[in-house]
């Protein structure tokens, strides 16, 4: 009769294997998207594996840049890439709260007379929601958006109606300082997972896009992955692990940006009107991990938690006046706040005491 222990190894390393396969099959699926999207946009890597991590996350992305740089057909082709319901709502002035999550409406019975109130769905139930120029919408009507981004659902008439899994809200933003802009609230801010920032093409991209864009013959996406895959991969994202240290690693990046925090350096204490809460710690750890699995690797390492740091964090973060007398960019800010953690939490006992700290 088989030893226990060995049944148990053997367990354990049928496990391994089955993960190990899992992840291959993600990393294969994920590149073929990828591949799929660079036949329509041109450049831009950085911005479609964030779209992409957050996916797997199953987390809402708010990108931002200028009109013009692709945002909308970015967003539109993901969807098409990954056979998933689209659904796109131009935000405007005098958009309001039900032409977006639908209303109801008094329908008649011809044969009997009776009225009733029938719930007409609005643009929100879709699996992935382009948001677009969201911030030329008043607060009232961005608010719509926040118990779908959160509880998947809206609630119209006391009457809660889910939205379909999955689920993505991918808004696109004009800079704040444009004309007719109105500022998200924090509230709703957090809700996004990440910030993807959309910079000018490179001169060669940008002459490349000109060529496939001015021509008689346009690409089209094809799909490459389903919806019911795309969940799959989600399980398996979640599955990946991270030790404790990497974990402490986030936690007290995301700590470091808080002014009142004692390890917030005397630069964020100055500069920072308010820093991120507990979210971004989680989410920069499912982004990691999400970030792993697009590598193909069963664990999370320190780069993929520096990798998700900007992102998770410069919409959880304001500067103050004393920042802007100073010239202090965020972005700079952020990078010296992973910069220093990572000096800090080099070795085994840094990070222990890190972790004490926190538990204290």
């Amino acid at each position: 009769m088989q030893p226990e222990s060995s049944r148990v190894e053997e367990s354990q390393a049928d496990s391994s294997s089955a993960e190990m396969e899992a992840l291959g099959r993600l990393s294969g699926s994920l590149e073929g998207v990828r591949s799929e999207l660079s036949r329509i946009i041109v450049g831009q890597e950085d911005v479609i594996e964030q779209l992409l991590i957050a996916m797997l996350a199953g987390g809402h992305c708010l990108l931002v840049g200028v009109p013009g740089l692709a945002k909308t057909l970015t967003i539109a082709s993901l969807a098409q890439a990954i056979s998933l319901d689209f659904s796109r709502i131009q935000f405007t002035p005098d958009l309001m709260p039900a032409d977006i999550t639908g209303s109801e409406v008094i329908e008649e019975d011809r044969s009997t007379g009776r009225r009733q109130f029938r719930f007409l769905p609005g643009p929100i139930f879709a699996n992935v929601v382009l948001a677009d120029e969201v911030n030329r919408t008043p607060p009232k009507t961005q608010a719509a958006l926040l118990e779908a981004m959160q509880e998947r659902q809206v609630t119209v008439g006391g009457q809660r109606h889910p939205l379909p899994s999955p689920f993505f809200v991918l808004a696109t933003q004009n800079p704040i300082e444009q004309e007719g802009t109105y500022p998200l609230p924090e509230a709703q801010l957090d809700r996004f997972m990440l910030n993807i920032v959309v910079d000018y093409p490179e001169q060669d991209d940008e002459i490349e896009v000109v060529l496939r864009t001015t021509g008689s013959d346009l690409p089209k996406c094809q799909s490459q992955l389903t919806g019911e895959q795309l969940i799959e991969m989600s399980d398996v994202v979640r599955r990946i692990a991270t030790t404790r240290s990497l974990a402490t690693y986030a936690t007290m990046i995301a700590r470091a940006t808080r002014p009142s925090d004692p390890t917030a350096s005397p630069t964020v204490r100055r500069c920072v009107r308010w820093g991120a809460g507990p979210r971004a710690s989680q989410q920069i750890v499912l982004g990691a991990k999400a970030r792993a699995a697009l590598q193909g690797s069963p664990i999370v390492r320190r780069e993929d938690i520096q990798a998700l740091a900007l992102p998770v964090l410069r919409h959880r973060m304001r500067l103050n006046f004393q920042a802007e007398t100073e010239g202090v960019r965020l972005e700079e800010l952020i990078a010296s706040i992973v910069d220093e953690v990572g000096r800090n939490t080099q070795d085994g006992e840094a990070i222990e005491n890190a972790s004490k700290v926190l538990r204290s």
